[in-house]
């Protein structure tokens, strides 16, 4: 079977970083290997630069660099602005590297990203991936 190909939003990331929070397993499965998480350049200096204002510098240098070590975090280019969402243009990045990647999840819960819906680009909520990713039933 393929690999599971998802992105994540910074907010979800975020999430991830302390070992208390309900989705501290999704940092945990992508340092297993047990997805592919799919990334652009410009999603990579957001990932950096919330990390860093959010938590501190020294957070971000453990965890943004070690994903250029790891064989399942992969960068794609974008070569198709699709600009579906108008509420927030600069979530469409994500969009774009979802539909670049082919990827089976784009993991976020801003309500922008409700407008995929209509284009069957269904965003899944955080915990539906940390419930799957505790399982490793996906849906797809």
């Amino acid at each position: 079977m393929d690999s599971l190909r998802v992105v994540l939003d910074t907010n979800v990331l975020l999430r991830c970083v302390s070992r208390r929070s309900a989705y501290a397993i999704v940092l945990d499965k992508i340092y297993q290997q047990a997805f592919t998480l799919y990334l652009t350049n410009d999603i990579l200096l957001e990932y950096e630069e919330k990390m860093t204002e959010i938590f501190s510098a020294s957070v971000a240098g453990k965890i943004i660099p070690g994903f250029a070590f790891l064989s399942n975090v992969k960068k794609t280019e974008i070569y198709f602005h699709l600009n579906l969402i108008a509420g927030d243009a600069d979530d469409n990045k994500f969009v774009d590297c979802a539909f670049a990647a082919n990827a089976h999840y784009l993991v976020s819960d801003d309500r922008h990203f409700s407008v995929l819906k209509q284009v069957l680009i269904a965003p899944l909520p955080p915990m539906h991936i940390t419930s799957c990713l505790m399982t490793g039933i996906f849906p797809y």
